[in-house]
């Protein structure tokens, strides 16, 4: 993963942010909106790229485009570096391989000590029991 070719793909929308905040929110266009393309990147190898649509397809618009928004922060351009890292921490996730697991047998130990275990359930429940006189 070439990041910095991707930074060079990336477009900014901006918008004025919503909830609480005042005059600040009604005249400052803080939210930004962070759009990339993923078929017309160079930035991934086709590997990486396949893994990427794959796992990140939730949030992959019909039109081929990653949509990212935030809108944290009062600045404009603090908000724009955030979206930047969400963007980088997205796709160092999905391009991460998975080591698959290897299982391991229980040991002894453990499959005796529960057997003891119950053993004593079984004597506790059944000293609980009435007495039979036949």
């Amino acid at each position: 993963m070439n990041f910095t070719i991707i930074k060079s793909e990336i477009r900014f929308k901006t918008s004025r942010s919503s909830g609480s905040g005042g005059q600040h929110v009604n005249k400052v266009a803080t939210k930004v909106q962070l759009i990339w393309k993923i078929k017309a990147t160079k930035g991934l190898s086709e590997k990486e790229l396949a893994l990427v649509e794959k796992r990140l397809v939730s949030k992959i618009n019909t039109s081929g485009e990653l949509m990212i928004s935030v809108q944290e922060s009062r600045s404009q351009a603090r908000n724009k570096r955030l979206a930047i890292q969400k963007l980088e921490a997205l796709l160092t996730k999905a391009i991460k391989v998975v080591k698959k697991r290897k299982p391991t047998p229980i040991p002894k130990g453990i499959v005796e000590k529960r057997l003891k275990n119950k053993q004593i359930r079984k004597e506790v429940k059944k000293n609980r029991q009435k007495i039979r006189f036949e």
